[in-house]
């Protein structure tokens, strides 16, 4: 019977020495990948000068192996580049002005840096994999050192992790597909812009001719950002409220895309839009409406000329949409009044009011708006015509309709804000013809949290159909806190400027109706 128990003894002894020693087996691998990821947290990074630029270059775990490249302020382009549990990333840090402006001056500085540009681009690999196996080692170890208190599983703990993150390197070395760079994914502010992604025949398919495609990547940011260092400073801060205010979509998706990209490239609280979202206002054109609810910001509205009470009705069941239609909602801290256009254009056959009419609307509209309490501190307009009778009665009023942009501050004090078209005139833009495609539009207005009052604004422009363009033009308010009053009803009315056209940014092309026949 001793001798029974005896050997039961030994053998739970043997079975639980097996199973100490497998849970410090365990205890130390964990402990290699745990510090391992640490350690690439912290230090899997180089920065290495690639062309014009300083590019920081970083390695990470994944679920999903892929390469990123972050273009900011364009966006990102991922590749799914290899199967390795590893995400490489490279973005832009700094762009080199003066080596820019040099290269861009000099015809064949692109030719000479994308034959240079291979080897810029490994060497900057290899002191990244270098320096993140020194990472990961250094984390493990001290991972280790700190949970088990002993120099021999520390180092089993460091050799774990180089022998991880050398199987999982190698890994992707032998899984690494060059043609994934012909297909990106490209999310940013210009999502499918062919100066950022190239065009589909000049899209690269053999690795040797990557450099190529990678010089002219680096050559297009650069050109971004000498343009863009060039904009006038402000600094946004937590008293600024920011708002986004487009117009005139008419159907078109890839304003979508656009409008998206703005918000979160700008962080705007609130999304404005001076109507037109749709080109017909029939019953099958009210699922667009349903991109709205994918923002993940306020969406006030009013409704077009070319928008239903059925669109109307279709933008309302959006759950972030404030459908404004002669009254007045607080969104983000700006109190806001709208009324939709009182034209419906599509049915030839209804009785629509003239432009003079209109304006009759729009003042008796603003009568009521005066004195309203909280007071309003912007008006929303489709058509600048209805917006006339607002003219000294609120401090800022937003339009569309023309497609066109353009701001006047008169005497008054009251400046209106006319939108172009963020849908690029809309599908309409397809129909072909002689005319320049309709640029993409939309600005960014930047508001006093606690006077309401506008400070600057951005004008985003992109190119439209056919175009590769990105501009960003940046706007002080001279006076933000300049009185408001009516105008004075003797005085003689300022004359329409003679030549409109020159200064689209700045010059309105005058606010007489448009004769219903030539009605956007």
């Amino acid at each position: 019977m001793g001798t029974a128990l005896a050997v039961v003894r030994e053998r739970v002894a043997a079975r639980r020495e097996r199973l100490l020693r497998a849970w410090r087996v365990a205890a130390v691998v964990l402990a290699g990948l745990a510090g391992g990821w640490l350690g690439l947290a912290l230090g899997g990074s180089a920065l290495t000068p690639i062309g014009p630029a300083d590019v920081s270059l970083s390695v990470s775990p994944s679920w999903q192996g892929e390469t990123v490249v972050d273009v900011a302020p364009l966006g990102t382009l991922q590749f799914d580049t290899h199967t390795a549990p590893l995400r490489f990333e490279a973005s832009i840090t700094e762009i080199r002005l003066a080596a820019a402006e040099e290269m861009f001056s000099d015809p064949e500085a692109i030719d000479r840096m994308a034959r240079g540009i291979g080897a810029e681009v490994r060497d900057g690999v290899i002191r990244l994999f270098a320096q993140s196996a020194a990472a990961a080692v250094l984390g493990a170890a001290l991972v280790g050192l700190v949970l088990f208190r002993d120099w021999r599983r520390a180092a089993l703990s460091a050799g774990t992790a180089l022998a991880a993150f050398a199987g999982a390197g190698g890994l992707a070395a032998a899984t690494f597909n060059p043609s994934a760079v012909a297909e990106p994914r490209y999310s940013g502010l210009l999502a499918g812009a062919p100066q950022v992604v190239g065009s589909a025949e000049a899209v690269v398919s053999r690795f040797e001719e990557y450099r190529e495609q990678l010089a002219g990547l680096v050559g297009n940011v650069s050109r971004l950002y000498e343009v863009t260092s060039e904009l006038p400073v402000y600094e946004g801060d937590e008293s600024t409220v920011r708002v986004l205010h487009v117009s005139d979509i008419h159907l078109n998706p890839a304003a979508w895309n656009v409008i998206a990209s703005l918000q979160e490239q700008f962080q705007a609280d609130v999304i404005v839009d001076s109507g037109d979202l749709t080109d017909r206002g029939s019953a099958a054109e009210d699922a667009f409406a349903d991109e709205i609810a994918e923002l993940d910001v306020p969406y006030v509205w009013v409704r077009g000329n070319h928008d239903s009470m059925g669109t109307q009705r279709a933008v309302e069941r959006q759950p972030n949409a404030v459908v404004l239609d002669d009254s007045v909602a607080e969104v983000a801290g700006i109190v806001f009044y709208g009324a939709g256009d009182p034209r419906f254009t599509p049915d030839k056959t209804a009785d629509n009011p003239d432009p003079g009419e209109v304006r009759r609307i729009g003042e008796a509209q603003a009568v009521g708006v005066a004195d309203a309490d909280p007071p309003v501190d912007v008006a929303v307009l489709h058509d600048p015509v209805q917006a006339d009778g607002f003219d000294g009665r609120v401090p800022l009023v937003l339009a569309g309709h023309g497609h066109r942009r353009w701001t006047e501050l008169p005497e008054s004090g009251t400046r209106f804000f006319v939108q172009g078209s963020t849908g690029g005139a809309g599908l309409r833009g397809l129909e072909g013809g002689t005319a320049a495609p309709k640029p993409y539009e939309a600005s960014v207005l930047y508001f006093d949290a606690e006077t309401k009052r506008l400070q600057a604004w951005d004008d985003v422009t992109l190119g439209g159909l056919g175009l590769t363009s990105a501009r960003i033009e940046r706007h002080i308010e001279e006076d933000p806190d300049r009185p408001v009053a009516p105008p004075d009803p003797t005085a003689p009315e300022p004359a329409a400027p003679s030549s409109p056209a020159s200064s689209p940014a700045s010059s309105p092309p005058g606010r007489e109706p448009a004769s219903p026949a030539s009605t956007p």
